[in-house]
């Protein structure tokens, strides 16, 4: 008997442990489920946010991930949860910890996931579609459409984060969701029109340069799918062993690059054929962007605290600085100013930005904007780099000198990210508050031109500025003003034949020997003298003018 009783002890104080343990992961479950499955997910899958599952987490320590539920992390639309005891938050990482179910999403889902949406034609009135700049409401779960001040339309998309994406030909965009969703907008006839779930948690999204083929990278399950951009069914799914960072198109050629974000991999895909190259790098490329000319892949890694420059034809590493504070490449801007080319970065929980010349390849400026922000945007049409640093403050800093001022759009509330429209007459800025505002500027004057409220608004997306195929053109509009202003209108006669006639009018090669040899081709476009000066320009200068010169034909 008394050996019975020995058995029944071990056998309470073995089970003992194992029921505390138990109740500890019910608790971080419910704490879990009240305070972080809305953005999380129910089963850490991750919906507007991240996934928190174990594979996710594994670098992260139990003191870092208490540390980020109680304080937030800077840059980033995560709340702060420092109302919860501690023992609360160790209760959840404790959950986070507990193994999950494997997350399964193949073809036969997607398929199942396609929702044609019956929603009655509109017509926008849309006059320029180098105007149209999309704004996401994230607060609200909506997508306006707006052509320069006025908001043409809203719709709802649940779960909308950023990263919308047009076709080239500015008739439709889509709209992707952190859980996978992506929606397909017609422009043309004013409605959401259909949409389909590629995955579980999504990355971003793509378009190949033809426009046959939606790309869509996804962190659950790991790897891209590819979509049939028509009918938005799935016409090929390539597995990744490894978080993808994103994956951008060339509009020079039919091809897409990404990298990933932990592993020194590297992607190639021919947007034709959908194959997949992999290449080995030095150090993993954790976020990046492609330069406008499209030669170039400037990248940076957390861990390394590096920017790295590499030759897409040769994935030569060409360029490497260290700096501390991760770059955030993707939030990056470009300008070019006296025959060079720069760009602009934030970094992640820094205080500054760099400003650095392009394809030279050099630091020029580190400046302190007094906090940490998220975004620097610029444009032809104004004078300033425009930065937001965590706080009610927009930071002015002056491309020609790098003087600073500082203007406050709504006091006490955060300001955040600044867009152009395409023409750059009006800046959009977002106050990023549940009672938030969406404001228009006129971006010369800073004259606010309208006020409309908005539940944390977010991304803006204009068409010319968010598509790298006319950052050259742009660079051409500052190089007109430089070089080409006191003789030549872009659409009136001048001293010489405005910009839209000589697009008409002119081959390529015809505007590039005018612009190099004036004095030996002049007879040759049947002029009777010559007053034109020579310019030497760069290559890149060349193709930027030339691209500004064809646009204007094409208005």
């Amino acid at each position: 008997m008394k050996a019975f009783y020995l058995l029944l002890l071990g056998l309470i104080l073995f089970a003992l442990p194992q029921r505390i343990e138990a109740k500890k992961v019910d608790r971080g479950y419910d704490l879990y489920f009240k305070y972080c499955s809305s953005c999380h997910g129910k089963n850490r899958e991750g919906v507007s946010a991240p996934p928190l599952l174990p594979t996710f987490l594994k670098r992260k320590s139990d003191k870092r991930l208490a540390a980020i539920i109680k304080h937030s992390l800077p840059q980033t639309l995560m709340p702060k949860f420092d109302f919860l005891s501690d023992e609360q938050i160790a209760a959840i990482v404790g959950y986070l910890r507990t193994p999950a179910k494997k997350i399964e999403w193949g073809k036969k889902q997607i398929e199942a996931s396609l929702k044609k949406i019956d929603n009655p034609k509109k017509d926008l009135g849309i006059k320029n579609i180098a105007n149209v700049t999309l704004v996401v409401e994230r607060g609200a779960n909506r997508v306006w459409v707006m052509e320069n001040e006025k908001v043409l339309d809203r719709f709802s998309f649940k779960n909308v984060h950023g990263g919308l994406k047009y076709t080239l030909d500015g008739k439709n965009f889509y709209v992707p969701t952190r859980d996978g969703w992506i929606g397909h907008h017609s422009l043309e006839r004013g409605r959401l029109e259909e949409k389909v779930r590629a995955c579980v948690n999504l990355r971003n999204i793509s378009l190949s340069r033809d426009g046959k083929y939606i790309f869509a990278t996804c962190l659950l399950p790991e790897g891209v799918v590819v979509l049939d951009r028509s009918s938005l069914k799935p016409v090929k799914i390539v597995p990744v062993d490894g978080k993808i960072s994103a994956l951008y198109e060339l509009y020079s050629k039919d091809e897409a690059i990404f990298t990933l974000r932990n592993r020194p991999l590297l992607y190639k895909v021919d947007t034709k054929s959908l194959k997949f190259t992999t290449y080995h790098l030095k150090r993993p490329i954790e976020d990046f962007f492609i330069d406008p000319f499209e030669e170039y892949l400037v990248g940076t890694s957390r861990r390394g605290k590096s920017l790295d420059v590499y030759e897409i034809d040769s994935l030569k590493d060409i360029f490497h600085a260290k700096i501390p504070g991760m770059p955030h490449l993707f939030s990056a801007t470009y300008w070019y100013k006296d025959g060079k080319f720069y760009f602009a970065t934030p970094h992640l929980r820094s205080n500054f930005i760099t400003i650095w010349q392009m394809y030279d390849w050099k630091l020029v400026k580190r400046i302190d904007v007094g906090g940490s922000g998220f975004f620097v945007k610029t444009h032809p049409a104004s004078e300033y780099l425009w930065i937001d640093n965590g706080s009610d403050q927009l930071v002015l800093v002056n491309k020609k000198d790098y003087s600073i001022k500082k203007l406050i759009p709504r006091k006490d509330k955060r300001y955040i990210h600044t867009e152009f429209s395409g023409d750059g007459k009006f800046a959009y800025l977002s106050i990023y508050e549940r009672d938030g505002d969406l404001l228009v500027w006129q971006t010369d004057t800073f004259k606010e031109f309208k006020d409309y409220k908005a539940n944390v608004p977010v991304g803006k997306y204009n068409f010319i500025n968010k598509n790298r195929k006319f950052y050259p053109m742009l660079f051409g509009e500052t190089i007109f003003k430089e070089k080409c202003w006191g003789c030549h209108h872009q659409t009136a006669m001048a001293f010489g034949p405005p910009f839209s006639q000589i697009a008409k009018k002119r081959r390529e090669d015809e505007m590039i020997v005018q612009i190099l040899d004036p004095e030996h081709t002049y007879k040759l476009l049947g002029y009777k003298r010559n007053a034109m000066p020579a310019f030497k320009l760069s290559l890149r200068e060349l193709q930027s003018i030339i691209a500004y010169i064809k646009w204007w034909g094409e208005e």
